[in-house]
């Protein structure tokens, strides 16, 4: 069993932000996979289905960003999944172009409150994530109104590519095949820009 989370704020008025592009993942992952995340537990939104011959358990925690942990915690308790190999953690990247891909099966925080506090609720930085790029901040501007603001119409494209590559390789991910995801897609917008 696998369990893909992605982080993100409940809230309407959150619906396309930056910080959101966690959900929007999970969101086209659930459409292509056709699983309904509708079910309250956990204290995320939740729904199971079949990726590849795997269960997985897709959630959106409705924590708030910075508690993303404490929902995380409570679905591996629950479900008795290893997270350094059955979880994944998809989320927004302001060091990456919008829409690109960085993953990787483990690391730091690299300054993302959501993963710092999941990090800090499972005592490991020993998962595998996807990190979707979601352009830099401009200078002047405060981070927390950049990472709660939206894309424009260009970069909504670039994103709407980006949540795509995301879905193929959180499926490669889930059937064992992260090495495969991080060498497509790692290099994809490399070689593009």
């Amino acid at each position: 069993m696998f369990i893909i989370a992605g982080l993100g704020n409940p809230d309407r008025q959150y619906e396309g932000t930056r910080h959101n592009a966690g959900f929007e993942v999970i969101d086209r992952i659930a459409g292509k996979y056709n699983i309904a995340v509708n079910t309250k537990k956990h204290r995320a939104l939740t729904g199971s289905g079949i990726i590849g011959g795997e269960k997985v358990i897709l959630a959106k925690p409705q924590t708030y960003m910075n508690l993303s942990g404490e929902s995380i915690r409570s679905l591996i308790d629950y479900y008795k999944i290893d997270e350094e190999h059955e979880l994944l953690v998809i989320y927004d990247d302001i060091n990456l172009a919008p829409g690109q891909l960085r993953i990787r099966e483990k690391g730091s925080a690299g300054g993302h409150n959501g993963i710092k506090n999941i990090i800090a609720h499972l005592g490991t930085q020993v998962f595998p994530r996807i990190r979707v790029g979601v352009g830099e901040k401009p200078p002047g501007y405060d981070l927390a109104d950049y990472v709660l603001g939206h894309f424009s119409k260009a970069e909504k494209e670039r994103m709407e590519e980006g949540y795509g590559y995301a879905v193929d390789a959180a499926g490669l991910i889930v059937s064992g095949r992260i090495g495969d995801a991080m060498s497509e897609y790692n290099r994809k917008k490399r070689e593009e820009s």
